[in-house]
């Protein structure tokens, strides 16, 4: 299916023209005037389209083209506009960028240059619209970009992350073993500009510390023992992507000195290289270690954390996001049955019991791996507590308290009420029939116990 170009112009040869060019790739519409194209850009139906500024009443000037240009940005805030301007008036194809045109085309069109901005005008449509996509998605079921969660601590984490993922900053992703760094660092990058090149990903903390240079910067032939052909670094191979580097809390001083170079000069060179590279990289870097208390220490470099430390995320540990537990093990034992071609399977109501009052010290990692050893240890179509190994578990996993009959029938509410929205993925009227009480009964429940549901 062709893509739709609207094009305003009110010269018929320059008109005609861009339909006998671009006719072949594009569906084209053509509108005359201000007038003529409001209809069309109010449609939202065109990401793309062309602007003479020199439009009627007053063709020989750009002030109807700015007007128009201004009126988009509420008409469709969306569409791409490419303005179209003369060879001698580069003041007003600047100041139409400023005004929010994505690019310009001089006068006599070269239909050959117009064409590749034309490809990336629509290019970057398609990832902004990619992007509304994922942001709806993650609104309306819980989720983004693989991330699961909708619990208030969960929602202050996905806007952090559609936050970052509007600007190239570094990011610093702190978080407890089996939270989730890695894939928030996916999130981020599959959100960005970047998102159709590389994301490369180290572990700093698994690579001996002799051999993590060179992964990192890559070599030149004949730089050391057994340097026997050019190696190119993770940094280049993120060229124009983003890098994650994972456990930076591990990386040794010498090489921070380094990281902390390139943040600072976008420059690498490979060992035993003398040419310095340009390099343009988003760095995404994630550490379950306290680094202030290492800065303390004098094993991790204060200059750097403030470098790396630009956009902080901290992922919250599981049990800091209890409605959110028994969403992801729903989640994980469908994922993790259907790759095993085992149909239909659920949890058993001892078992629910059982996932939701658990502490989870290894967080999501731990969850999703009971679930995997439950499913390789039965074959039963219903989870017992017993196959996720949580029979077992001491009942000491909060401080040892009595509490009132009040407390606990509070406690025991709010749980339940927890669980009900998890289940359902924060859906009212769904929690309402699952609690068996009206709506207005469980909107009294929510006052009354604090519990605040992002829409």
């Amino acid at each position: 299916m062709k893509k739709k170009l609207l094009i305003i112009e009110d010269e018929k040869s320059v008109a005609k023209q861009l339909r006998w060019g671009l006719s072949e790739e594009y569906e084209i519409t053509i509108a005359s005037n201000a007038a003529q194209a409001k209809p069309f850009l109010s449609s939202g139906v065109f990401p793309v389209i062309t602007l003479d500024l020199g439009l009627p009443p007053d063709p020989d000037t750009p002030e109807q083209g700015f007007k128009l240009l201004e009126e988009i940005a509420v008409l469709a805030p969306h569409t791409r506009v490419i303005v179209i301007t003369g060879n001698t008036e580069e003041e007003h194809a600047i100041k139409a960028v400023a005004l929010g045109a994505v690019d310009f085309s001089e006068k006599p069109i070269n239909l050959k240059l117009l064409k590749i901005i034309l490809a990336r005008a629509y290019k970057i449509s398609a990832l902004a619209e990619a992007k509304r996509r994922l942001q709806k998605q993650s609104r309306q079921t819980g989720s983004l970009a693989g991330m699961l969660g909708v619990s208030a601590a969960m929602n202050m984490v996905f806007d952090r992350l559609r936050h970052a993922s509007t600007t190239d900053y570094p990011i610093l992703i702190t978080g407890n073993t089996g939270t989730g760094k890695e894939l928030a660092a996916h999130a981020v990058h599959s959100l960005s500009q970047r998102s159709t090149q590389n994301l490369i990903i180290v572990n700093c903390g698994a690579i001996p510390e002799n051999l993590l240079e060179s992964e990192l910067f890559g070599h030149e032939k004949g730089a050391f023992t057994g340097a026997v052909s050019r190696q190119i670094g993770k940094f280049e191979q993120a060229e124009q992507g983003t890098l994650f580097l994972d456990e930076i809390g591990e990386l040794p001083l010498a090489l921070q000195v380094k990281i902390l170079r390139v943040l600072q000069e976008s420059t690498i060179q490979r060992l035993g290289g003398a040419k310095t590279l340009s390099l343009d990289v988003r760095v995404i870097a994630a550490t379950n270690v306290n680094l202030e208390e290492s800065i303390a220490k004098g094993t991790f470099r204060e200059d750097l954390y403030y470098r790396l430390n630009v956009v902080p995320l901290r992922l919250p540990d599981l049990r800091e996001r209890p409605e959110d537990i028994l969403l992801l093990a729903h989640h994980f034992l469908h994922e993790e049955s259907q790759k095993l071609k085992r149909g239909q399977m659920a949890f058993l109501p001892a078992a629910l019991t059982a996932l939701a009052a658990y502490h989870w010290p290894g967080n999501v990692r731990e969850l999703q791996n009971r679930i995997r050893r439950a499913l390789a240890t039965t074959f039963d179509k219903r989870i017992s507590a017993v196959d996720l190994g949580l029979d077992e578990i001491p009942q000491e996993q909060e401080e040892q308290k009595l509490f009132t009959l009040k407390e606990t029938r509070e406690r025991a509410e709010r749980s339940v009420i927890f669980q009900a929205l998890a289940l359902t993925g924060n859906n009212i009227s769904k929690a309402a029939n699952l609690l068996e009480v009206s709506r207005p009964t469980l909107y009294d429940l929510l006052n009354k116990h604090e519990i605040s549901i992002k829409k």
